[in-house]
């Protein structure tokens, strides 16, 4: 029986630091719903939304983000009422969600199409994680279990040199919940002990409540798109707390 540990790895806030992107992302699309915003994103802006990014959920979002951002939101505001907020400037423009996926959509795709190494480049890995795969890879099974699209996860993925065949991305191509794969890697690999590695607090809440993933251990990544909030509620929930460190030099 293979006892090798396999490794479901959430992307964007556990293997990817995708926020400069996405934010860059954002405002540009925004600069097309809102025509007194300039060209170019403020650094000051990009830096404010890398704060915030713990509470996008869905990429178009970051389109209303940059926008709050420009009018002069804070932080504190963004954290506090960004729902509302957020479909306060929907209605204003006249815009619903799909239509802001879509240019959210067509905006990235744009920016790929005429710099495809500067997009990756915005979509840094983060430190040492690219090492950390390939030893992985040499003694136990990872895949991608994520929302990103997947195509997206491929480009970032070679254009760091990681190699992982196509069939371990799990993406939004394949229509599946975190919770349905991971249901799924049990079928896959029965016996094998199975580590969930997620950022998102109310993903992994939602994975424990499944009685059929008893079995797969869930570790919260502090490293990325989550809140000091989020980090001490996962230690209610009995969550292991890990550190990208911890993560790194962990030999298992």
């Amino acid at each position: 029986m293979n006892h090798s540990i396999v490794y479901a790895l959430d992307f964007d806030g556990v293997i990817c630091d995708s926020a400069l992107e996405t934010g860059i992302s954002g405002w540009k699309a925004a600069c097309r719903l809102w025509g007194d915003m300039p060209r170019d994103a403020p650094a000051d802006k990009v830096e404010a939304f890398r704060q915030v990014r713990p509470v996008i959920e869905t990429g178009y979002e970051a389109i209303l983000a940059m926008r709050m951002l420009h009018l002069g939101a804070s932080v504190e505001t963004l954290f506090g009422s960004y729902a509302t907020e957020f479909q306060r400037l929907m209605r204003e423009a006249g815009v619903d969600s799909g239509e802001l996926k879509a240019l959210f959509g067509a905006t990235r795709d744009e920016w790929i199409a005429a710099n495809p190494a500067e997009w990756i480049r915005e979509n840094s890995l983060y430190p040492g994680m690219a090492e950390k795969l390939a030893k992985l890879g040499q003694t136990n099974t990872w895949y991608v279990v994520t929302t990103k699209q997947e195509r997206f996860v491929k480009m970032i993925l070679s254009g760091n040199r990681v190699e992982l065949p196509d069939e371990r991305i799990f993406g939004l191509d394949r229509n599946m919940s975190k919770a349905e794969v991971l249901k799924l890697l049990l079928e896959r690999h029965p016996g094998q002990p199975i580590r969930f590695v997620e950022d998102r607090l109310l993903t992994l809440v939602k994975v424990s409540q499944e009685p059929a993933l008893a079995a797969v251990e869930l570790l919260f990544g502090m490293w990325g798109y989550n809140t000091e909030e989020d980090q001490r509620l996962a230690q209610t929930h009995e969550f292991k707390r890990l550190q990208l460190d911890e993560f790194l030099s962990d030999l298992s």
